[in-house]
């Protein structure tokens, strides 16, 4: 496993070594499959077993992690139930939230998501395809904010981070990155328009890109998914 950055004295809590661990699963420097050991991650932080114990229970909580006694703690492999499960949580959050994104949106709403298009935009430009992922949070952060319903995007997060993984592997290719914009425009334009409807038509559009992902993966990875 690559050795962690300079962590600086005050990332000692659990909340630092989650976010890390976190991170490095996501990006797939981590992989499905891969053994992470306590002490290694203690001896990486100059902490404790205790807090390292503690983010290993929250990554475990986000199903990104399998803790077995007496074995070793590993990434969790996909599991294709759990995906659909978790599309089917975040398709029925995401219509609502679209709905209500186009009842709500005004001039600084409207306003916000031009901005966060162009920003993303901008990543095909420098070809910085983690920075699209970032912004793809933000975008989605920013219609629950439109829509008033700012909490929902905890449980869009929740669910989203289940299956990042498969998309950090189907965004390595930078000409995945243009299409997924677009659907972010389409979605962006029906919600300024007050067209709830086809908002959600553009969202799930969207949502569905990772049918076929997931579909390439579980033959060129067969590896990284749980056997059935």
């Amino acid at each position: 496993m690559a050795q962690a950055t300079h962590i600086s004295e005050r990332r000692t809590s659990v909340d630092d070594i989650f976010d890390y661990l976190h991170d490095e699963i996501l990006s797939l420097r981590l992989r499905p499959g891969d053994k992470i050991s306590e002490a290694e991650i203690a001896a990486q932080f100059g902490v404790s077993r205790q807090p390292v114990r503690d983010a290993f229970s929250r990554l475990a909580t986000r199903d990104l992690l399998l803790i077995r006694p007496q074995r070793a703690t590993e990434v969790k492999r996909f599991s294709t139930r759990e995906i659909a499960k978790s599309r089917f949580v975040r398709a029925a959050i995401e219509q609502d939230v679209l709905r209500r994104a186009a009842q709500h949106c005004d001039a600084d709403g409207a306003a916000e998501l031009d901005a966060a298009i162009a920003a993303q935009e901008q990543t095909i430009h420098n070809d910085d395809v983690e920075a699209f992922t970032k912004l793809d949070y933000e975008f989605h952060k920013s219609l629950c904010r439109i829509a008033l319903v700012d909490f929902a995007f905890d449980v869009i997060m929740a669910e989203k981070s289940k299956v990042d993984r498969l998309c950090t592997l189907s965004l390595s290719k930078v000409d995945r990155v243009p299409e997924l914009i677009d659907d972010h425009r389409a979605i962006a334009e029906a919600v300024r328009a007050h067209d709830g409807e086809q908002a959600v038509v553009c969202g799930m559009r969207h949502l569905s890109r990772l049918d076929r992902t997931i579909e390439q993966i579980s033959v060129t990875n067969a590896n990284y998914f749980e056997p059935e």
